[in-house]
């Protein structure tokens, strides 16, 4: 050490801490916000400072697990739900339903893809959904083109999670990831969407896409984001 740091260092008024007391402190604080992306990367808990009595009954600082609080549901009631103040049925609204219920006109992307519901669990957050793979739809190796299996898991991943939002509300995909896994041929095509996780604005899906035979044709993930519909 350079003399001019040595004398930096002893001038430096600040209070040293010994190593019993660092130790006490619990590590630092890069060290400790790595720990907390590591616990948040494996869906761990995250860790809280809490005292706790050591062996010789004196506190000592230290991290504890603390669990998560229980998950918010966003779900919608059952279709066969009644409402609490009348003895009819939960009207569903919003433009899904609006579709579904021959409300409204399908859209035409839904009518090109040959889109026909399955069956639906707003509550779980699944669906699952048909198209019509025509020869209109085919590549020059007589595959079903990718573009048109992506459109397809994007048209079963969104419905999966606009079924459970309220009336006035919609979800715009803002990322989608496809995989293809395999050739797709003209026919029926099953899409199985999910809602993974759903935060205030942003939601995450996944879903796979299947032939006649059950093979997985291909796979996605997406992102949406929840707004007010404006249309």
């Amino acid at each position: 050490m350079s003399l001019g740091l040595s004398l930096i260092k002893n001038l430096d008024p600040r209070p040293r801490r010994s190593n019993a007391r660092r130790a006490a402190a619990g590590p630092r604080d890069g060290r400790r916000a790595l720990e907390a992306w590591a616990r948040h990367r494996a869906g761990m808990p995250p860790l809280r400072r809490a005292v706790a009595p050591s062996a010789d009954g004196t506190p000592v600082a230290g991290l504890a697990s603390v669990p998560p609080p229980p998950p918010r549901s966003y779900a919608c009631a059952p279709m066969d739900a009644h409402s609490p103040e009348s003895s009819g049925p939960i009207r569903r609204e919003g433009p899904f339903w609006d579709v579904m219920e021959g409300r409204r006109e399908p859209p035409p992307a839904a009518v090109t893809l040959g889109f026909r519901l399955v069956s639906i669990d707003p509550e779980a957050g699944t669906i699952e959904v048909a198209f019509d793979a025509t020869e209109r739809f085919l590549n020059p190796a007589g595959h079903v083109q990718g573009g048109f299996l992506a459109a397809m898991l994007d048209d079963t991943l969104g419905p999966a999670l606009v079924a459970t939002l309220p009336p006035g509300h919609w979800a715009p995909t803002i990322d989608l990831q496809v995989q293809f896994l395999t050739p797709a041929r003209p026919g029926e095509l099953r899409g199985f969407g999910r809602v993974v996780r759903r935060g205030r604005d942003i939601a995450f899906l996944a879903g796979e896409l299947r032939n006649a035979d059950g093979a997985v044709v291909a796979t996605a993930t997406a992102t949406a984001i929840v707004r007010k519909a404006e249309f």
